[in-house]
């Protein structure tokens, strides 16, 4: 799964980065960072639990595109 912001809806409350904060950082205007936007395993449970509570529902979880080689 991926992390995703909605920039339209972001306020900047920061709760994203308290409940989830092995993925989101905040910039100086508290604004959610994100590095490493790929959610696996157990951080998955706290990813959707930030996600649930995001006050602007700016949040969300998407799947991942799966990776296709060229022959």
């Amino acid at each position: 799964m991926r992390l995703e912001i909605d920039w339209t809806r972001c306020d900047g409350h920061g709760l994203c980065a308290q409940l989830l904060p092995e993925r989101i950082s905040l910039d100086e205007h508290g604004f959610p960072v994100l590095p490493y936007r790929q959610v696996e395993g157990e951080l998955l449970t706290h990813a959707r639990r930030a996600v649930a509570v995001c006050p602007r529902l700016a949040l969300r979880l998407e799947q991942s595109a799966p990776s296709h080689t060229l022959r």
